[in-house]
């Protein structure tokens, strides 16, 4: 399966925050759009991403201050590994893997067109994989028919 059809069926929302947004604005953004992850943007150029993990190190790098007075630009992932359109969900799997990383921007001519999850991914896999068991029982049990 391509990076392009797994968008389609989930859809391509991108919500994004402005680097110098604080990062209360962001976690409020994240918890009332129930996602763990945003495209930072500065004069709507994309500069990065902000999620979770970044919330954490905030806490840890700014140690009492508070997250009113904290920029994302300040706690943001700058560099930015994207997914294509056309890549495969195994490479893009084993590429998050093998970074450690959970969200990744899908581009396509240079634009910001969808965010993946490691949750997305692993879903449509499951997915598949529940399909193609259920279509080797009904093989091996007799219940196949050509």
């Amino acid at each position: 399966m391509k990076v392009k059809n797994l968008l389609e069926a989930k859809g391509k929302d991108v919500v994004s925050i402005d680097a110098g947004s604080s990062i209360e604005d962001a976690i409020r953004v994240m918890n009332g759009r129930r996602i763990s992850a945003l495209l930072v943007t500065d004069h709507c150029n994309n500069v990065g991403i902000f999620t979770e993990r970044d919330v954490v190190r905030g806490y840890l790098t700014f140690d009492g201050k508070s997250f009113k007075e904290i920029p994302v630009k300040d706690v943001m992932t700058t560099n930015l590994i994207v997914a294509q359109m056309e890549d495969d969900l195994n490479d893009v799997m084993a590429v998050m893997v093998e970074k450690n990383i959970r969200h990744l921007p899908v581009v396509d001519a240079g634009n910001v067109i969808g965010m993946l999850s490691i949750r997305d991914i692993i879903q449509t896999q499951v997915g598949k994989l529940h399909s193609e068991i259920h279509y080797l029982k009904d093989f091996i049990t007799g219940g196949y028919t050509a």
